[in-house]
Parts: C-alpha cells; structure tokens; sequence
C-alpha cells in the first residue's frame, strides 16, 4: 500500500479509538494500539510513544509483539497465495 493510505488508515484508527473511549460499544484503546502500530512504520511519533507504552506497560508490549508477529505470519500467507495464483 501507498505511504498515504497506510497514514489515512492509521489516523483513521486513531480518529475510531479517541471515539470510541467515549462510546461504550467501541473497543477505543483497541483501535488507538492499532492506529499507533501502523503509523509506528510511517510517522516518528507514533513509534516513539509505542516504545514509551511498551517500557511502562510490559503486558501491553507482550501484546503488541504477539500482535506483530501474527500480522506477519498473515502477510506472509497473503504473499505466498498471491505469488501461487499469479504464477510467479
């Protein structure tokens, strides 16, 4: 994807989080921690205060790393099915 629409869905997450620890139907630190973990490739300050919530919160980093790891595993899955499908 494109540098702008991974910054569009990052903040678009963000934007989803802030509402959501306002609204009880919306999971809000759910869709911050994701936000953040997306901008964190793209934008210096997110992956600063993603490190910063990692030092203060070792569960939170435990999730967050379990987290990235799984992402990963899926993106690989998704790249192998694509390279089988297009023939490459």
């Amino acid at each position: 994807m494109t540098r702008l629409a991974m910054l569009g869905l990052g903040y678009g997450f963000l934007a989803l989080g802030v509402v959501g620890l306002f609204l009880p139907f919306l999971q809000g630190i759910l869709f911050i921690t994701v936000g953040l973990l997306i901008l964190s490739r793209h934008a210096s300050w997110a992956e600063r205060l993603l490190t910063r919530l990692k030092a203060r919160f070792p569960v939170f980093a435990r999730t967050v790393v379990a987290a990235e790891e799984l992402a990963h595993r899926w993106m690989d899955r998704i790249a192998v099915r694509l390279r089988r499908l297009t023939g490459r």
